[in-house]
């Protein structure tokens, strides 16, 4: 009964002409048949007057529907006395809205999945007895020790404390495999654990986890029309009046008006009004099923005609992550020996170069020093004291200001160094650079190939660095020593449009807000880029980006041609019942059949099974992985 009741309160007029068709039948079976004519032609007129207000509201939004052909279709039934024609109509205007809300449920599955899961509950760790209490996920603080059992969803961004554990991290970043971390490692909320039970050190609270600020972008997402999906009002105009001429010609033809009645009647135009809601709102849960969230229809819509593609260069055509690739130590100085002062000053400083020497030497398993005393000149460098003596490492100027016989080390393009000075005596120099994603040239010429053929890359860098990185990813054209408003000008300069903008940082805010469609590669980047962005892609992946514009083309495409389907099946229609060859109640069924095959059309662009194909593709031509490459720099040392 509670479903019965929920059913009623969701599709009322659904119910109803049910309700009103059962009652009919009970009253023609017991041979009341004027009772059924003045019921059914009752009601009919009861719901045109419901759809003429709703009809009304469109026009005041300023926008003409559809509708008007229905409301036509119904009086004219009843004038003629096609009462059970008159019924079918209303139930094919009200299943209709059923449909498209039965479809778009379909469609969404993807992103009400992630919001069902929102994790609730956590087991946090008391101190003292290590016993797990549950406590609500809001109510966990940052420094609290989790317990997440087998087949849980993590509840906020933590640190592993175990030794290892395996996440299946698919909602969140499209990567269908489960993933393994180590103890330290990053674990997102919203990944499901694994096999065994794992612990966790919170490091977000849940308002501020990734999963909550993926559901808000989903939320987001959900709330939005595209303008493809006016594309249905467009036609709205010409279809009714071809509509309506046709019928009054064949009214005038014939010389009967149950004529006119049986061509409007297969002329309600409900695949104009579900078609492309519905193939948007599967092109978004595709979407989201690869590890893109798209906010709002519309975006699809104009990534399927980009004409142009804007990339940032740090974090976005390269990993984000400098790594180190030459350690050239001066006479008197050994490379290890260099490359472990040079880390064990590095372990005071926030620089972001400090983790990638450090790293470099654990890769070694050189053995750090601890400090006396240090200090850090912000963006310039280092100074630390230990046994051995005073160890200075930073920027040539840092180290020069005591160091005469300091000399600047040979760079190419993409690589950039840190001079290192021990006891004002120059010890030589470590190299780093910024390596350009494997995949970034495939992107870029896989974007041309979907249309985007015009590139850009807009860098804050110096030119010689911008100009080696485009290079390597294909890029054509290059603006280097770019501030954010720099950006901002030039993307609003671009001429072919819509415009593509991708970029990860704080800094790419304003870029991305600007553009066309502003893409935000959010597995790493900042939430400033990814709130101000059109797209947010979850995995740390620049294909995504190909993916995105293929799913908008896609979507489009079904869209449509969904629409285009319902305009031809209804015009053969009714060119056949303006012969009189299908009877009013006939084309009402008919006009329903043309309804589902629309929609059952768009929910084509759900496409589960092309997204395995193409996985599989993917999966071959990478080597069997779709994964985002990870760089791996060997340490190289240079002969003293």
């Amino acid at each position: 009964m509670p479903r019965l009741l929920a059913l009623v309160r969701r599709y009322p007029l659904v119910c109803a002409t049910v309700l009103v068709g059962l009652l009919g039948l009970v009253l023609a079976l017991v041979g009341a048949a004027d009772a059924v004519r003045w019921l059914f032609s009752g009601f009919g007129l009861a719901a045109a007057l419901i759809a003429s207000v709703g009809m009304l509201r469109q026009l005041f939004r300023g926008s003409f529907g559809v509708d008007l052909l229905a409301i036509i279709a119904i009086v004219a039934t009843v004038l003629v006395g096609e009462y059970v024609a008159t019924l079918l109509i209303v139930l094919m205007l009200a299943g209709g809205e059923a449909l498209e809300d039965f479809a778009a449920g379909r469609a969404a599955r993807e992103l009400d999945a992630l919001l069902k899961r929102a994790p609730q509950i956590a087991h946090r760790l008391d101190a003292a007895s290590k016993e797990a209490i549950d406590v609500p996920a809001t109510e966990v603080r940052v420094g609290d020790l989790l317990l997440v059992r087998p087949a849980e969803v993590v509840p906020v961004d933590g640190k592993l404390r175990s030794d290892s554990a395996v996440f299946d991290e698919s909602s969140l970043t499209g990567e269908s495999l489960p993933v393994e971390r180590t103890a330290g490692d990053g674990v997102l909320s919203g990944s499901i654990n694994g096999q065994l039970a794992a612990t966790i050190v919170a490091t977000s609270t849940a308002a501020n986890s990734q999963y909550q600020h993926i559901i808000a972008l989903v939320e987001e997402a959900s709330q939005s029309k595209a303008p493809v999906v006016r594309l249905a009002d467009r036609y709205a105009v010409p279809f009714t009046a071809g509509a309506l001429a046709l019928a009054g010609l064949a009214w005038m033809l014939s010389n009967d008006p149950v004529r006119f009645a049986e061509v409007l009647v297969v002329a309600t135009p409900c695949p104009l009004l579900l078609a492309a809601p519905v193939a948007f709102m599967g092109g978004m849960s595709r979407a989201a099923r690869n590890g893109i969230i798209v906010k709002g229809a519309g975006v699809l819509e104009a990534l399927s005609r980009a004409q142009t593609v804007v990339f940032d260069k740090t974090g976005t055509l390269t990993y984000g992550t400098p790594t180190i690739t030459e350690v050239r130590p001066e006479a008197g100085f050994s490379a290890d020996e260099l490359l472990t002062l040079a880390a064990s000053a590095e372990q005071y400083s926030s620089h972001v170069l400090a983790a990638s020497v450090i790293a470099a030497a654990h890769e070694r398993g050189l053995e750090l020093h601890t400090a006396d005393s240090a200090s850090e000149a912000a963006t310039f460098g280092v100074e630390a004291r230990f046994g051995v003596g005073v160890v200075r490492i930073g920027k040539l100027s840092f180290i020069n200001e005591g160091t005469a016989d300091a000399t600047a080390t040979h760079l190419v393009g993409g690589e950039l160094a840190m001079y290192i000075a021990v006891d004002d005596r120059f010890a030589g120099s470590i190299v780093a650079s910024d390596r350009v994603r494997d995949n970034a040239r495939q992107t870029v010429a896989d974007l041309a190939r979907l249309g985007v053929r015009e590139n850009l890359m807009l860098t804050g860098d110096a030119r010689g660095t911008a100009q080696h990185v485009a290079s390597q990813a294909g890029i054509v054209h290059v603006r280097a020593d770019c501030l954010p408003s720099d950006k901002v000008d030039a993307v609003r300069a671009l001429t072919r449009r819509p415009v593509i903008m991708v970029g990860d940082g704080v800094n790419d805010a304003p870029v991305l807000a600007v553009a066309d469609v502003g893409i935000a590669m959010g597995a790493k980047g900042s939430t400033a880029a990814s709130e101000s962005a059109d797209v947010v892609i979850l995995l740390d992946d620049i294909s995504r980006t190909v993916r995105a514009v293929r799913i908008g083309k896609n979507t489009v495409q079904v869209a449509l041609q969904s629409i285009w389907l319902g305009i031809i099946l209804s015009v053969v229609l009714m060119v056949v019942a303006a012969f009189g060859l299908i009877p009013a109640t006939a084309g009402a069924i008919s006009q329903e059949i043309v309804d589902l095959v629309t929609i059952v059309n768009a929910l084509r662009a759900i496409g589960g099974r092309r997204d395995i194909a193409a996985a599989r593709v993917a999966s071959v031509a990478s080597g069997g992985s779709e994964k985002a490459d990870r760089p791996v720099h060997p340490v190289i040392d240079r002969p003293v």
